[in-house]
């Protein structure tokens, strides 16, 4: 069974729009099948949403979002997120989304540069998932794919 992952919103936009080389770890075991990424209806509204925004220098034209939220959506798989137990609570409620998704969809990682939800992490809630940055996955998975 391949791992389950959830991405925010700005590691989407490093994945699709930035192309940043930090996400080949994640993208080469989605590409192999030994990891995939969910979305809720929830997430990928917000990412069409932010598609739209001014994103440092650039501007996605509406054929470059079309492209981008075709992409994401033949990468991603959509799932309906379960209603799940007591959760943390984010400090920003724009990203108690991910938590829930990772939560109810049961997935094994939650990849983010979110403060606040980086702030979670270190906090030690008994989360039924691990939450890190991009740069620390290829760390993290290892580690996993050892035990």
């Amino acid at each position: 069974m391949p791992l389950q992952l959830v991405l925010d919103t700005n590691v989407w936009l490093d994945w699709l729009v930035f192309n940043d080389a930090g996400l080949a770890p994640v993208q080469s075991l989605v590409n192999d099948g030994k990891a995939e990424i969910i979305i809720d209806a929830d997430c990928d509204a917000e990412l069409v949403r932010v598609l739209d925004y001014p994103l440092q220098k650039w501007t996605l034209d509406a054929a470059a979002q079309a492209a981008c939220i075709q992409r994401f959506r033949r990468i991603a798989r959509l799932v309906s997120t379960p209603s799940v137990g007591a959760l943390p609570q984010c400090r920003d409620p724009d990203d108690q989304k991910f938590l829930a998704l990772a939560a109810g969809a049961n997935a094994w990682c939650l990849l983010t540069k979110d403060r606040a939800l980086l702030k979670l992490a270190k906090a030690r809630y008994r989360l039924p998932f691990h939450i890190v940055t991009p740069a620390n996955f290829p760390t993290l998975q290892s580690v996993e794919f050892k035990t």
